[in-house]
């Protein structure tokens, strides 16, 4: 499937859609709070990497110049006072004028190099969304927002982790190299098999937990900051750019 494709007709998780470009978190909040959300990215940018941000009101991106960011993703959340009230497939309706939208990094672009490394993805096997984790590693508080850094999850045989992280660190923009890899008690994670976000995904013998820092960061600030108003992607319902993955690699 093309990215337009994409856009046009996926209604599950992206991972493994359009091979070869990237994919994007989205998070909408209205202007008066654009600015700290810029700040929290700016100074977490291993969780927030941006790619766009669009002026306030305007649904489009350079990204993908004939998408529409209202539109164009499979699945969104609607948050009122930091909490999730609705996830619909489609928020044109509740566009508002005063909403800026940031488009952040996403890991699912490394993943087709990972694939062409010889690496598996067992959630791409399993037909299921990543899995993903909340931490208790705090991000660096900007102005209003605050909260902790949320993680991806992905099994890697053992021998394939080194390959994995050289893989993926050269995507610095979509996240770069894993955080941690190993028991997962060292985030503060109690239990792989009950994610925060995404499906549990089975490991593989011989494999072992990777994790890299996730582009659901900001949610999990919505949560703990409660602005008024904000429309993000569902996770793992990624909004596909028509930007190769390429141009995302340093080397």
């Amino acid at each position: 499937m093309t990215p337009e494709e994409v856009r046009a007709r996926a209604s599950g998780p992206t991972a493994g859609l359009a091979t070869g470009f990237a994919q994007a978190n989205l998070i909408a909040v209205p202007a008066d709070w654009a600015y700290d959300v810029l700040l929290f990215t700016q100074r977490n940018p291993k969780p927030c990497p941006v790619l766009d941000v669009t002026d306030a009101g305007d649904p489009r991106t350079v990204l993908a110049p004939g998408a529409d960011l209202r539109t164009d993703l499979p699945r969104y959340r609607v948050w009122h006072d930091g909490v999730l009230t609705d996830e619909p497939t489609d928020v044109a309706a509740l566009w508002r004028d005063d909403l800026v939208a940031f488009l952040i990094g996403c890991s699912f672009t490394f993943e087709g190099a990972l694939t062409a490394a010889g690496v598996p993805l067992r959630h791409v096997e399993q037909g299921r969304n990543v899995s993903m984790y909340a931490t208790d590693r705090e991000c660096r508080p900007a102005g209003r927002v605050h909260g902790p850094m949320v993680v991806s999850m992905r099994w890697i045989p053992a021998a394939q982790v080194e390959t994995a992280a050289r893989v993926s660190g050269l995507m610095p923009a979509v996240h770069g190299a894993p955080v941690h890899a190993g028991d997962p008690a060292a985030l503060g994670i109690a239990d792989l098999a009950a994610p925060d976000f995404g499906d549990p995904v089975e490991a593989a013998e011989g494999d072992v937990p990777v994790f890299w820092a996730c582009g659901v960061t900001p949610q999990a600030a919505l949560m703990a900051s409660r602005p008024p108003f904000a429309i993000t992607h569902a996770p793992g319902h990624m909004f596909v750019t028509d930007v190769p993955d390429d141009e995302y690699r340093a080397g």
